[in-house]
């Protein structure tokens, strides 16, 4: 018995030992994900905004809550505000800087007219100017002429006639060659002009097809007529400075149209922006732009120009728990209540 208690001792502390030691860490050997992971913008400790790929001004101005003219004026940036991948951009106005007064420019020497020179005395008679001049009409002598004999009448007559007839006077016996006549140029035969047969004409391209544009009601508000982007219902109404209700959310199905606010520019098309999802942000005017998100297709792209109720994308449920349009107005960047800008229902 007691070496049979001596055996299972050392065995029992062994089995205690194993015990009180802690388990192995888990490793985890399985093939890392092949996706990229999406470019995060950032925004430097100084208020910079690095850019990122997909980027545009408008996106980005939409993204702060700024006026992309005052974004693009703040930068330096001209129209038609092309920016890079990594350029940082300032979100706010720079400081001011004290005018540095000019110095003052020197004082011009003062001109002075110089006097006009006094007229010449005329010389004296017999000077040393007006030696030589004689005042008297200078005279020829009598006896230049007397060797010139007078003309005759003959030799007068002589000399009027013309070249031809002297000529022949001058040679008796030479008949002069005959004069020859001018024929007169027969005139230009009549021009029969050739039936011209007319080119069949070619219709004109018709324009884009515009969806429920007769029956739809409109309200012109900023410079901009708007009408409903979408035939739902509001299920989500803006709230002022609510990060999350900064427009309204109208319900649907998934393909549902999604139509033009307004006529305009698409600025922005893409899926850069947190929390909207597919995005369409378009320009109407210097002051108004208007944006659709949550989109399941974007059938427009940057630098479209799209008509009022022109189909720009299909709803979907992008970045949203739900099928539905979350659309926006902006006016000089900041978010309005839509629902001043489009019309009763």
């Amino acid at each position: 018995m007691n070496r049979f208690l001596c055996t299972l001792a050392p065995l029992a502390l062994l089995i205690a030992g194993c015990a009180s030691e802690q388990p192995a860490p888990v490793v985890d050997y399985s093939t890392p994900s092949s996706v990229p992971a999406a470019p995060v913008a950032t925004v430097s400790s100084s208020g910079a905004y690095r850019v990122v790929r997909g980027d545009t001004l408008y996106a980005i101005a939409f993204k702060h809550g700024v006026d992309y003219r005052d974004l693009a004026a703040w930068n330096g940036i001209p129209a038609p505000y092309t920016i890079f991948t990594g350029q940082e951009l300032r979100l706010n106005a720079p400081v001011a800087s004290a005018r540095v007064q000019a110095p003052a420019r020197p004082e011009a020497a003062p001109v002075i007219a110089s006097r006009p020179a006094a007229p010449l005395p005329e010389p004296a008679p017999g000077s040393a100017v007006t030696a030589g001049i004689s005042e008297q009409p200078v005279v020829a002598p009598a006896s230049a002429f007397e060797d010139v004999p007078a003309p005759t009448p003959a030799s007068a007559a002589q000399a009027e006639k013309p070249p031809a007839q002297a000529s022949s006077a001058a040679m008796p016996g030479v008949t002069p060659p005959p004069v020859k006549t001018v024929e007169e140029t027969p005139p230009p035969k009549p021009v029969v002009e050739t039936p011209v047969t007319p080119k069949p004409v070619v219709p004109a391209p018709k324009p884009p097809e515009i969806v429920h544009a007769e029956n739809t009601p409109e309200l012109s508000s900023g410079g901009v007529t708007w009408r409903w982007p979408s035939d739902g219902k509001v299920i989500a109404a803006y709230v002022s400075g609510e990060p999350t209700r900064q427009g309204v959310d109208i319900s649907g199905k998934a393909g549902d149209p999604v139509h033009a606010a307004a006529d305009g520019e698409v600025v922005y098309s893409g899926n850069g922006l947190i929390g909207y999802g597919e995005l369409i942000i378009v320009k109407h005017n210097a002051s108004f732009l208007s944006a659709y998100g949550h989109n399941r297709a974007r059938l427009v792209k940057e630098g479209d120009k799209v008509k009022a109720g022109q189909a720009i994308a299909e709803m979907g449920s992008s970045a949203s728990s739900r099928d539905e349009l979350h659309f926006e107005i902006r006016k000089n960047g900041k978010p309005v209540n839509p629902l001043e800008y489009l019309p009763a229902r």
